[in-house]
């Protein structure tokens, strides 16, 4: 089953079950990928899918930390509510050893020295972990391990 057929089924579900916050979230997620796919004038297929779910995770998540800068926390509750239902559509996320091996043959592969490398190690990493690393953790991680690797 695809995950738009997936989307269309849990929203069904959600519709059934009386589950507000679980079926506007879906919704948001459904009317998302038929923006993207109107824009791109193409039907996506399950990469693009996912990168259209993932954005809209990344999105939840940088909303939840202005709302917890602000004081929101019924916004936070609301936020952290549809960014579990939308992590239900993304694959398995890598664990921090995997993703630190990844990182490491990117740069030994890069022949990275210094922070100055950083560009052309994350162009390596990013294509190998899109949809299953956070974009932000995999930069703070490449920093990281540059800078130890420049001491």
């Amino acid at each position: 089953m695809s995950i738009k057929e997936r989307l269309e089924s849990d929203i069904r579900d959600a519709m059934r079950s009386r589950n507000q916050e679980r079926l506007e979230a879906l919704r948001f997620l459904k009317s998302q990928i038929q923006l993207t796919e109107k824009n791109q004038l193409k039907d996506l297929d399950e990469a693009g899918v996912v990168d259209v779910v993932a954005k809209e995770a990344r999105n939840r998540r940088e909303s939840i930390q202005m709302f917890q800068q602000g004081g929101r926390s019924d916004l936070v509750d609301k936020e952290t509510a549809a960014l579990a239902v939308m992590e239900e559509y993304l694959p398995a996320q890598l664990d921090a050893d995997e993703l630190a091996r990844i990182v490491a043959a990117a740069i030994e592969e890069v022949g990275a020295t210094s922070a100055s490398d950083k560009g052309r190690v994350m162009g390596k990493v990013m294509p190998q972990v899109r949809g299953v690393a956070d974009g932000g953790a995999v930069n703070a991680l490449v920093t990281q391990m540059l800078e130890a690797a420049s001491q």
